[in-house]
């Protein structure tokens, strides 16, 4: 009983957290997933969370923390996914898909050399990699739709997540003030001059706003986010159905099958006209990945900090640093503006739902849709970028 209260919590959470940010303007401008973050590491580390909540089952299972991560990824990404326009997309964003293409280069390069570097000292060099370039080119959603298919312990989960929460705040805190001017003075990258990217589309994706969540339950929508849950349902019971499968003969290709066929199938669903126009089914989406940002943040465990963990460190720190200006390189070298680098870095380190508030702090709405575009593109390519790198770095 105490467990199933817990979990209404996680769920009302995120609703709670919009509704302080249509009512405080200081707190849109922080955003939701810096708050869901907040609150749920506040929520994990004052020890308010059931210990029954948060304890792996004695069977060996998950806890049921782990468990409502796991579904919400799987529920959420699809319904993000079923909006993605990749023609509209590719039209409106050229800029930033080809800014999203030199980031996810660029992780992966910095990753490669870490892991030649680290892949004497820890065993489980290839799977902290894999998991670098999924959280670094889709966020933390992709990290954690992966994770299990990699084998990642719960344990080095919570120590990689903790770290990557303490300089993730860094990261956005620095492009978000000073680093237009950094990235225009030290690397001579040209000011945002592009008016095409001032489009607008008629698309759930082109508005991240707290204040059209409300529209959730407006009746005229209710039907159809309705049939995109359901849909939703279905392909988790689908790929599911496929882990169990694979898992007889393979049992650690499993997961890397489920995780792929929910992403796949979430891309194919899109390009049905009927599915991919169905109102809010992104900001549906979103909302459960709210739900599970927050739930990620209360499993990190600040203790862990106190034990270090240099390998893991390196890909966090390392990735985000080194990656950026590497990525800021090859930005300056395609003449791709400072704001839609600034943005486009967001999306893939962080994901979409931080990309509002870094493009207000920039005071520059026109890169917002390149931003929100080239991140839920993000969310697709993360889970294949990384169980590739996995399987190629393995065989170093």
């Amino acid at each position: 009983m105490i467990n199933i209260l817990t979990v209404l919590l996680f769920c009302a959470s995120p609703a709670l957290i919009i509704f302080l940010c249509v009512k405080c303007k200081p707190l849109n401008k922080i955003g939701v997933v810096l708050l869901c973050y907040f609150f749920g590491m506040c929520i994990g580390n004052l020890g308010l969370l059931p210990q029954a909540f948060t304890t792996p089952a004695q069977n060996g299972g998950d806890s049921v923390l782990s468990l409502v991560q796991s579904i919400t990824i799987c529920l959420g990404l699809p319904l993000v996914l079923f909006s993605l326009d990749i023609r509209t997309f590719f039209k409106v964003a050229k800029k930033g898909m080809l800014c999203m293409a030199l980031a996810c280069v660029s992780v992966v390069a910095v990753t490669f050399v870490l892991h030649l570097l680290l892949r004497t000292q820890t065993p489980h060099s290839a799977q902290y990699a894999a998991g670098a370039v999924a959280v670094y080119t889709g966020g933390t959603v992709n990290f954690g739709a992966i994770r299990n298919a990699l084998g990642i312990s719960h344990n080095d989960f919570i120590i990689f997540n903790t770290y990557d929460s303490v300089v993730s705040v860094v990261y956005i805190f620095f492009l978000s003030t000073v680093g237009r001017t950094f990235f225009t003075k030290v690397f001579r990258m040209r000011p945002y001059t592009d008016e095409t990217q001032r489009q607008t589309l008629d698309s759930s994706v082109a508005d991240e706003s707290v204040y059209t969540y409300k529209e959730l339950f407006n009746k005229k929508y209710i039907p159809g986010l309705a049939a995109a849950f359901c849909l939703s349902v279905l392909i988790f019971g689908v790929s599911y159905g496929l882990n169990m499968l694979v898992s007889k003969y393979d049992a650690s290709l499993g997961m890397t099958v489920m995780m792929l066929s929910i992403t796949t199938l979430g891309i194919a669903f899109s390009f049905v006209p009927k599915i991919r126009n169905i109102a809010k089914s992104f900001q549906l989406g979103m909302y459960i990945i709210y739900i599970f940002c927050f739930s990620v943040a209360a499993s990190a465990d600040f203790k862990a900090l106190a034990t270090f963990n240099l390998p893991i460190f390196c890909y966090v720190f390392i990735t985000i640093a080194a990656g950026l200006l590497l990525h800021a390189v090859l930005s300056k070298i395609c003449r791709i503006d400072t704001d839609t680098f600034i943005i486009t870095s967001v999306s893939a380190v962080c994901s979409p739902p931080f990309v509002p508030s870094v493009a207000a702090a920039l005071n520059n709405n026109g890169v917002l849709i390149s931003g929100l575009a080239t991140g839920v593109v993000g969310y697709a390519l993360g889970n294949y970028i990384g169980h590739a790198v996995f399987y190629l770095y393995s065989l170093i």
